[in-house]
């Protein structure tokens, strides 16, 4: 199954008990339906282990307060319910695991969402992990809010049209994927990942600066990185700086550690501290 093209096997908990299939739960009326009201996350299981899947559901409930809902289910209960969960699937599939909370009423003048109308549900399901074969990107033409204007602190729906109008204004010129730069011309991430480039033998990374999440897979990678001596530098890097790299690699919950082979026209091979950290990465979550 490609990514994105077709629904694979799916158990959904939602309004106390498991549901097989693509349940609908939100209605046209709903605050989230239309007024995007709606936080996530993501976690993944495969070959039987997911890392930092506690770190994931502290997450879903640190982003429902920021969009002012009501997270009412506690880190150990998000838990229980993912083991439960798993178990309706086979030991060797690799699953998607995506909690979720949202409003399902408006409360002053409609547009706030009403805190005490929060929903949640918990969806797993399968999905396959991508080669890391390697991808390629450009330079997108928009940019990333900042916390004056978007909820760029929350993993929160109504932030992901823009990463989609960026994927598909990149894709239309022939990439895989792309930088996306802030409102100040700084490299934020790429429009799916967290961004890491290699230059004589260090690693750089955008600093965490309120324009993009500081991703979970991020956060671990550049610790296994430092904890095996490798030099990694939270900075602000230019588009240049990523253009002149000697590698380019990328983090993120569902794909995790992948190469980037080609920049603009400039081919480009997975480098040494790529699969170093993809090593690292792999050997922490099956530990």
């Amino acid at each position: 199954m490609a990514p994105g093209q077709s629904w694979s096997k799916t158990w959904t908990f939602y309004e106390g008990d498991w549901h097989e299939g693509n349940l609908p739960i939100m209605g046209v009326r709903d605050h989230a339906t239309w007024l995007c009201s709606s936080v996530f996350d993501g976690a993944r299981t495969f070959e039987g282990v997911s890392p930092d899947l506690d770190l994931h559901c502290e997450r879903v409930n640190a982003s429902a307060q920021t969009m002012h809902l009501n997270p009412v289910l506690s880190t150990g209960t998000w838990l229980e319910l993912v083991r439960d969960g798993i178990k309706r699937f086979d030991k060797e599939a690799a699953l998607y695991i995506r909690p979720m909370y949202w409003a399902e009423h408006g409360g002053a003048l409609l547009i706030a969402p009403d805190p005490q109308s929060t929903k949640w549900c918990l969806s797993v399901y399968e999905a396959p992990m991508r080669k890391p074969d390697g991808f390629s990107i450009t330079l997108s033409p928009y940019r990333k809010p900042s916390l004056e204007c978007m909820p760029v602190n929350a993993k929160a729906g109504c932030l992901y049209p823009n990463n989609a109008r960026a994927l598909i204004e990149t894709q239309a010129r022939g990439f895989g994927n792309c930088v996306v730069l802030d409102l100040f011309g700084n490299v934020a991430e790429l429009a799916t990942a967290n961004i890491f480039i290699g230059k004589d033998g260090v690693v750089f990374t955008p600093a965490p600066n309120g324009t993009f999440l500081n991703g979970i897979t991020r956060q671990r990678v550049i610790k296994l990185l430092r904890e095996a001596g490798v030099s990694v530098v939270e900075t602000t890097l230019s588009y240049r700086d990523i253009q002149n790299a000697d590698e380019i690699f990328s983090s993120g919950n569902y794909s995790k550690v992948m190469p980037v082979n080609r920049i603009e026209e400039r081919s480009l091979q997975p480098g040494p501290l790529y699969r170093k950290a993809r090593e690292l990465y792999w050997d922490y979550a099956h530990a």
